[in-house]
């Protein structure tokens, strides 16, 4: 997604709910996604009038139902059914036992539900997975933010050693070893004297990922005037704008716009924000971005436990009253923790099913698994 316009976000102590990051006073630019979607007068009816309706769609817009392009590539049929087997594939990683969907999986609202994800040779990764749901909405990819957009996240856990531990070199032949992949890359990427190639493994999986939006929340619902929250749901959405939560969790994805640093007020314990992961400062080699991390989209955040990129929190109301005492330097009630996680409930959208496929058949040339 080419960037269409700068914004800069300057924040003081704020609530991050569900993602252990948080504002400190630093302003950056950063660049929206073009694929984000906006709340025209087209798709938002006319209820009656409601302030914290209109306070909201200031804030938030509907997710659609589905994109044409990608970083002005376009989302084809071939090229959606070619990323998906490649998301399946677990000969892509160098023991053939390690997918994408292995730590994203699709029948857990794209993520894993563990601390971190186990990798090859049994290895534990340092983070927390990410749920790949609409991350095609998000500023960058991995919680430092490593990764531009989806085609290089992709290319990234494939060559991890930790992860699925292959190489460029290794995946090409893999590919190329397979009569149905040489079919299906031809069709994807018609005109190209060499389809298959690392890069085009890349761009097939970030096409279908790009497919994986969950649309049509009670949120959205409410958002387009389509029908309204609870009174529990409609006092915890007020409490996050009210806290600030906002200004780090707000468009369409409610999060994933921006880095912010964990502990504005009050760092948390060093399990919860382990001392030796620095994050984005690792990539950017900047002191005073230590302990900064991409704030989490919380779309589905009920169904993606566990939370912060240490995953050490395996409850949703706990994971609120640590953002609050960290982020507001407060005390939350319950009363007011278990509206906030009502309103994030009503974040779930509805899921893409998704079917596993039957992948291209190995042959005598494929590569053995390490």
């Amino acid at each position: 997604m080419k960037p269409t316009r700068s914004f800069t976000i300057t924040c003081l102590v704020i609530a991050t709910l569900g993602s252990g990051l948080t504002a400190c006073k630093k302003s950056e630019s950063v660049d929206a996604p073009a694929a984000m979607p906006t709340a025209d007068a087209a798709q938002i009816a006319a209820p009656a009038a409601d302030p914290l309706r209109d306070s909201a769609r200031q804030l938030f817009q509907p997710l659609p139902d589905k994109l044409d392009k990608v970083r002005d590539q376009p989302l084809t049929e071939a090229r959606i059914a070619l990323g998906q087997s490649l998301f399946f594939d677990p000969r892509l990683s160098g023991s053939h036992t390690i997918s994408c969907n292995s730590c994203h999986n699709l029948g857990t609202a794209g993520a894993d539900n563990v601390v971190t994800s186990t990798g090859h040779g049994g290895q534990k990764g340092p983070r927390n997975s990410p749920t790949v749901l609409n991350s095609v909405f998000n500023l960058a990819q991995f919680w430092d933010g490593r990764a531009p957009d989806l085609k290089e996240q992709a290319k990234g856990p494939v060559q991890n050693p930790v992860e699925m531990h292959n190489t460029i070199e290794r995946v090409e032949e893999t590919l190329d070893s397979m009569p149905g992949y040489v079919e299906a890359f031809a069709a994807a990427f018609p005109g190209e004297t060499d389809p298959i190639n690392f890069e085009n493994m890349a761009r097939a999986i970030e096409a279908f990922e790009a497919t994986l939006i969950t649309p049509s929340s009670r949120f959205d619902q409410f958002l387009t005037g389509k029908a309204d929250l609870n009174a529990q749901e409609r006092e915890g959405l007020s409490l996050f704008i009210d806290k600030g939560c906002v200004a780090c969790h707000s468009g369409a994805n409610v999060g994933g716009q921006a880095y912010f640093a964990f502990g504005a007020v009050k760092r948390p314990d060093e399990a919860i924000l382990p001392p030796a992961d620095l994050g984005r400062a690792a990539v950017t080699k900047e002191a005073g971005d230590a302990f900064v991390f991409r704030a989490a989209p919380l779309r589905n955040v009920a169904r993606t436990a566990p939370y912060f990129h240490s995953g050490q929190v395996w409850d949703l109301n706990e994971a609120i009253r640590v953002m609050a005492e960290s982020q507001l330097g407060q005390n939350l009630s319950a009363t007011e923790i278990e509206a906030i996680a009502a309103f994030l409930r009503s974040l779930d959208g509805r899921e893409p099913a998704i079917t596993p496929p039957v992948l291209p058949t190995s042959t005598t040339a494929t590569p053995r698994p390490l």
